[in-house]
């Protein structure tokens, strides 16, 4: 029965990851189509990371109130809508309407804030390294759209690719309907929302994982949508080599996050974060130095790809240890929230930053050096066993999730 619903979940958020991720693998379509500059186009790519960001705030605090079983096929219809309203933007050539209709698509983006606490709620402490690090592996949707979207639009066209996607969508929120069932312990908070996020946001825990999650799972959403733009701008990919190779960065982060997780179970989450950070701080060093193709350029790309997979995992099993179980929901959706915002951020400044002349991210690249050094630091140093015990009484309340 457990595995059962983390695999439902796991598949709700994987769908709903790939509808979020719809516009990305065909930037350089839009580009080429609007004629788009490099600040137009990370705009556009950037733009359902806002909502898909920001909304997992309200998602998780909902998801504490509702559960699982209600709000992953409330999120799912209402973000199938706006897969078709997508394609339609795109078929009239606008570019207004792409931003418009792309920032509500970031509402599919918003799962993850539910399936957290889902997760948690289902498998006793000592597992939820494992729980957290499977349901986050959905985020391999990036690497389904990645790699299946412009192939699909090869196949079956632009507007029957979003009919797909959007049918996808409804489907599995049927499915899940029917048969995902929240935990028998998971009880519903009804406290009032505002309060209750209020609550959470007073958590030095919720601060501290949302910093470390911004630049771990925010540099993988980063790259996962700015990817296939960074490799025909610096590699000149045509957009099926592109998208494949976006792919094969998701996957590999895909697989190590949940193998973050497990070490973190067993290693502590402080140690496989450090790591973590600091690899990647490391490999951005030499993606700066555009390595040849396809070694060693593949292998740096798939090492930062894992680097980020494993940080990701290793925070959220932090959240999961430190997070007292009756504000997991909310506490899930701030930082999940940081997060998106940490992959919001980094597609603009790159697009701001590049040299044409030399085809290069270089100076956007050693800003995300800085960044994950000066977080590995924190991880390492700033955080201290001892802030558990300020999370909050409840964690000893019976019966509390």
């Amino acid at each position: 029965m457990q595995l059962k619903n983390l695999l439902l979940a796991t598949w709700a958020f994987t769908i709903s990851f790939w509808a979020w991720n719809m516009i990305a693998p065909l930037g350089v379509t839009y580009t080429e189509s609007l004629g788009l500059s490099a600040t137009q186009k990370s705009v556009l790519v950037a733009t359902p990371v806002l909502v898909g960001s920001v909304g997992r705030i309200l998602a998780g605090a909902l998801a504490d109130r509702y559960g699982a079983r209600v709000m992953f096929p409330v999120l799912m219809l209402a973000a199938a809508p706006f897969v078709m309203l997508v394609a339609l933007a795109g078929s009239l050539d606008s570019y207004v309407l792409l931003l418009v209709f792309g920032f509500f698509l970031g509402i599919a983006g918003t799962t993850f804030a539910v399936g957290i606490p889902f997760a948690n709620a289902w498998y006793e402490k000592s597992r939820r390294g494992f729980a957290t690090g499977v349901f986050g592996a959905g985020m391999g949707g990036t690497a389904l759209s990645a790699f299946f979207t412009p192939r699909f639009v090869s196949w079956f066209g632009y507007v029957g690719t979003h009919v797909i996607v959007t049918a996808a969508l409804v489907a599995s929120a049927v499915l899940v309907w029917f048969t995902l069932r929240d935990a028998p312990s998971w009880r519903p908070n009804h406290d009032p929302v505002v309060p209750k996020l209020v609550a959470a946001a007073k958590l030095p825990v919720t601060w501290q994982m949302s910093f470390l999650y911004a630049v771990a799972f925010g540099g993988f959403v980063a790259f996962s949508t700015y990817l296939p733009t960074f490799l025909k701008d610096v590699y000149a990919f045509d957009l099926t080599a592109a998208g494949t190779r976006t792919a094969g960065f998701a996957v590999a982060a895909v697989v190590c996050r949940p193998l973050g997780g497990i070490l973190s179970d067993r290693l502590g989450p402080k140690l496989v974060t450090a790591v973590a950070l600091g690899g990647a701080a490391v490999l951005a060093v030499a993606m700066a130095l555009q390595p040849p193709l396809e070694i060693p350029a593949g292998i740096v790309f798939v090492l930062m790809a894992a680097c980020l997979g494993l940080g990701a995992g290793a925070v959220f099993t932090w959240v999961a240890q430190l997070a007292p179980p009756a504000r997991v929901g909310s506490v899930t959706g701030i930082v999940g929230a940081a997060g998106g915002l940490g992959g919001f951020f980094p597609p603009l400044v790159l697009g701001a930053t590049y040299d044409e002349a030399s085809h290069s991210y270089t100076i956007g690249l050693l800003l995300l050096v800085v960044v994950a050094a000066v977080a590995g630091t924190y991880a390492v140093l700033g955080i201290r066993n001892r802030d558990a015990a300020q999370a909050s009484p409840e964690r000893r309340v019976p019966g509390a999730r």
